[in-house]
């Protein structure tokens, strides 16, 4: 058997691995590259905006209308229903926040999985922005990553972040809803217009607490 071999001129090349190298590698001023960036850097900024939005509107716009009522428990059912002492009239955000607790110590009894999977994707968005930024100022440092680049990067990383959280922050307000029922079937405060304001900051909580710290410190 005769093996013949077809010899291509090193011009020719020389010039197929420049182009290859140029599709590839960022530090050629590659535009595949560059247009990812773009895309991602855009569709990120998009979700985050929207979480923002969402989180303004969910959570900050309701504890400014019902957060500063001034709110009083009623002191033997409180303690059935949350096993804590009343902590007499205080506003009804801090309220809000105490029934939040209490409902998450609830939901960890009664579906510890569907709780654990929700506080996993809070832990990911509290590891994974800070952690991508350490690893994005080497990259930028060391291996001469583009700025634009490692901005494209840590957005997108906060962005998945972000979308972790929204995905499963309907488990948790379903936990607050029927804990809230418990409340209202209780009659745990006396007056409807203090029941109604704290359940609505426990539910604005939810939405605080589900985005990332740093978006937290932004909004």
């Amino acid at each position: 058997m005769t093996l013949t071999v077809v010899a291509v001129p090193g011009g020719a090349n020389q010039k197929l691995f420049s182009r290859l190298v140029a599709a590839t590698d960022w530090r050629h001023g590659a535009r595949p590259i560059v247009i990812v960036w773009r895309l991602l850097f855009l569709i990120s900024a998009l979700l985050l905006a929207a979480a923002l939005m969402a989180r303004g509107w969910f959570g900050k716009r309701l504890l400014a209308a019902e957060g500063a009522r001034p709110c009083r428990a009623n002191p033997a059912r409180w303690r059935e229903l949350i096993a804590g002492e009343s902590p007499g009239e205080i506003p009804a955000e801090g309220y809000g926040r105490l029934v939040w607790q209490a409902a998450m110590v609830r939901w960890q009894q009664e579906d510890r999985i569907a709780a654990r999977s929700r506080e996993a994707a809070k832990r990911f968005g509290l590891a994974v922005p800070p952690l991508t930024l350490v690893i994005l100022v080497f990259a930028v440092a060391l291996a001469k990553l583009p700025l634009f680049g490692a901005l494209a990067i840590g957005l997108g990383m906060t962005a998945l972040a972000v979308l972790a959280g929204l995905l499963s922050i309907g488990a948790e307000l379903q936990a607050v809803a029927r804990f809230a029922r418990e409340v209202r079937g209780r009659h745990v405060f006396a007056r409807l217009e203090d029941e109604r304001a704290v359940i609505a900051c426990a539910e604005a909580t939810v939405w605080l607490e589900t985005l990332p710290p740093i978006l937290r410190w932004l909004a």
